[in-house]
C-alpha cells in the first residue's frame, strides 16, 4: 500500500501546481488509507507535506510576478489567527470519544474524518460547478468577505489540515477580482503560510516519523514541479470539474467506510 501511497503522493503535489489546490483535499485520506496512519496524526503530517510543497511551487509563480503580497495579507492574516487558535484550544478538547451510537462509536479520529469527507464534498462541488457571471458578484464590503472567508480557511485547515485552496482562489476571483494566474499563484503562498503554521503550532510533542514525512513531501514536491509545468499547457480550470468529481467520489468513499454503510 505504501508504494501506491507514494504514487498518489505525485498526485498531490500536481493538483497544487496545476490548479492551485486540492492537494491538501487528497493528503489526509493517503495517509490514513495507503500509509495507515492515525487521522489526527494525518491532519499534522499533512500540514507539513501541503505547506512545503507550497512554497516550492509558489517560487516560479513569483518570479514572474504572479503573487499578489497586498491581497495574501488580506487573506492571510485572519487565516494566521484562526488556525493558531483552532489547533491550540479547540482541537485539543475534540473527546477520544464523542459519541455511540448502538455498536457504532464514533471517534476523534472517526469524526475529523467525517468532517474531512464533508470538506471533500463541498469541494467536488465548488470544482465541479461552474458559475454564472451574476453569481460571482458580492453585495457588501468585498476586502472584508474576503477576511471573513480567510478566517473560515484557517480553522478548516486547523481542524482537518487542509490548505483550503479550493476556498481560496473562487474568493481571489470573484471577490477580490485578480487574474487566475494570480490567484493560484496566491494561493500557493497562502497555503503554505496556514499549513506551515497549522503545523509548526501543535507539532510539540507529536512523535513525527520524519524519513516517511520527508520522503512524502519531496515526492510531492515533484509533482508540484510537474504540475507548475503543465499549467503553462494546460488551462487549470478545465480539468477543475473531472478533479473535482474524482474529489466527491473519495468523500463518499470516506463516508461509507467509516460509518460502515458498506464496510
Amino acid at each position: 500500500m505504501e508504494i501506491l501511497g507514494y504514487t498518489a503522493s505525485v498526485l498531490i503535489g500536481i493538483s497544487l501546481g496545476l490548479i492551485g489546490g486540492g492537494g491538501s483535499i487528497l493528503t489526509v485520506p493517503v495517509l490514513v488509507y495507503l500509509f495507515g496512519l492515525d487521522a489526527l496524526l494525518a491532519t499534522e503530517y499533512s500540514l507539513f507535506i501541503v505547506g512545503v510543497s507550497s512554497i516550492v511551487g509558489s517560487f516560479s509563480y513569483f518570479k514572474k510576478g504572479l503573487v499578489d503580497f497586498k491581497i495574501a495579507l488580506i487573506f492571510g492574516v485572519p487565516s494566521v489567527i484562526s488556525i493558531f487558535l483552532t489547533r491550540i484550544y479547540l482541537l485539543p478538547f475534540i473527546p477520544d470519544t464523542i459519541i455511540t451510537i448502538h455498536d457504532f462509536t464514533i471517534t476523534r479520529s472517526v469524526f475529523l474524518l467525517l468532517l474531512f469527507a464533508g470538506l471533500m464534498i463541498l469541494a467536488s462541488y465548488k470544482m465541479i460547478r461552474i458559475q454564472a457571471p451574476s453569481e460571482v458578484e458580492q453585495e457588501g464590503n468585498k476586502t472584508l468577505w474576503a477576511m471573513v472567508q480567510g478566517a473560515v480557511v484557517g480553522i478548516l485547515t486547523g481542524l482537518v489540515g487542509a490548505g483550503g485552496g479550493f476556498m481560496i482562489i473562487p474568493a481571489l476571483v470573484n471577490l477580490l477580482k485578480v487574474s487566475m494566474k494570480i490567484a493560484i499563484g496566491t494561493s500557493l503562498v497562502l497555503i503554505s503560510l496556514n499549513s506551515l503554521i497549522g503545523f509548526f503550532s501543535s507539532v510539540n510533542g507529536t512523535k513525527i516519523n520524519w524519513n516517511i514525512l520527508i520522503s512524502i513531501t519531496a515526492i510531492a514536491i515533484i509533482g508540484i514541479l510537474i504540475g507548475s509545468q503543465l499549467s503553462k499547457k494546460i488551462d487549470g480550470r478545465k480539468l477543475k470539474p473531472a478533479f473535482g468529481w474524482f474529489i466527491l467520489i473519495m468523500g463518499i468513499y470516506i463516508i461509507t467506510k467509516e460509518t460502515h454503510w458498506i464496510f
